[in-house]
C-alpha cells in the first residue's frame, strides 16, 4: 500500500509540482494552509509524512507545527518544512518546534523525495 504524504502550501504551483512528482511513489493529499491541514488531520486522517510551507495565510507553518507536535495523535508524524527564507534562524526555529527537516525554496524535487524516503524508512513507517 502506498504511503500518504500531506502537502500544505498556499502556492498552487508548489502543490501541483509536489503532487506530480511524488504521486508516482506516494498518495499525495494537498491543502492550502495550516488550518486546512489541521482540519484534515482532525478528521481522522493519519499521513505518513507532512510537507508544510512556513509562510501561509490563516495558520502559518510555525503554528501548524506547534499544533501537530502538541497533539497526542499526530506528534510523531515526520514533518518537513518548506521556506522561501534561507536563514539559519528560521531553520533553528523550525527544528526547535519539532520539524524533522527544512528545505529552502526553490528546491530540487528529487532532493525532497530523498529526504521524504529517508524519514519514512528511518521511522519504519
Amino acid at each position: 500500500m502506498k504511503k500518504t504524504i500531506l502537502v500544505i502550501d498556499d502556492e498552487m504551483s508548489i502543490r501541483m509540482l509536489l503532487e506530480n512528482f511524488l504521486s508516482k511513489t506516494y498518495t499525495v493529499v494537498t491543502r492550502n494552509d495550516g488550518q486546512e491541514g489541521l482540519k484534515y488531520l482532525e478528521e481522522g486522517n493519519m499521513p505518513d509524512l507532512i510537507v508544510a510551507d512556513i509562510q501561509m495565510p490563516n495558520l502559518d507553518g510555525y503554528d501548524f507545527l506547534k499544533n501537530v507536535r502538541a497533539s497526542g495523535f499526530f506528534k510523531n508524524i515526520p514533518t518537513i518544512m518548506l521556506s522561501g527564507i534561507e536563514s539559519s534562524t528560521e531553520r533553528v526555529k523550525c527544528l526547535k518546534l519539532g520539524a524533522d527537516d527544512y528545505l529552502v525554496k526553490p528546491f530540487n524535487p528529487e532532493e525532497l523525495a530523498i529526504r521524504i524516503e529517508n524519514l519514512i524508512v528511518r521511522r519504519g513507517a
